[in-house]
């Protein structure tokens, strides 16, 4: 039986996110709980996956809430992987931007590029970065 219930309610325990965080080798900038969960509040859009009251996955969305929405930080616990719940998280996430007429972005690593494909994206740029001191 699927008990997994997503919401774009804020989080109500952040330990939660440091710990999807750290399960996915993601905290290597050691985050705070304070800028985890600014970062979530600061999000134009965040959805989370939990089963019962266990985070378990989410996703969410930068934006200037009109043109371009850069879809990021979509990560589900090892332990709940291949089940579908990315998948419907980026359904929901990706939903929410076409109501808003906001064009869904993301950028991934090259090993992610057909999973995401299947979902409908399509490669058009390079994605760069600028590395800075923190």
């Amino acid at each position: 039986m699927n008990t997994i219930h997503y919401s774009a309610e804020s989080l109500e325990n952040v330990d939660q996110l440091l710990t999807l965080y750290e399960a996915l080798g993601w905290n290597s900038l050691n985050l705070t709980l304070d800028e985890l969960e600014r970062m979530c509040r600061q999000s134009w859009y965040a959805l989370y996956a939990y089963d019962q009251q266990r985070l378990v996955g989410m996703g969410r969305v930068i934006s200037d809430g009109v043109i371009t929405g850069i879809i990021c930080g979509v990560g589900i616990l090892p332990d709940y992987q291949s089940r579908g719940i990315g998948k419907e998280l980026l359904t929901r996430i990706i939903e929410h931007c076409e109501k808003n007429k906001v064009i869904p972005q993301l950028m991934c690593t090259e090993g992610l590029a057909t999973y995401y494909e299947k979902l409908g994206f399509e490669r058009f740029t390079i994605g760069m970065t600028k590395r800075i001191k923190r």
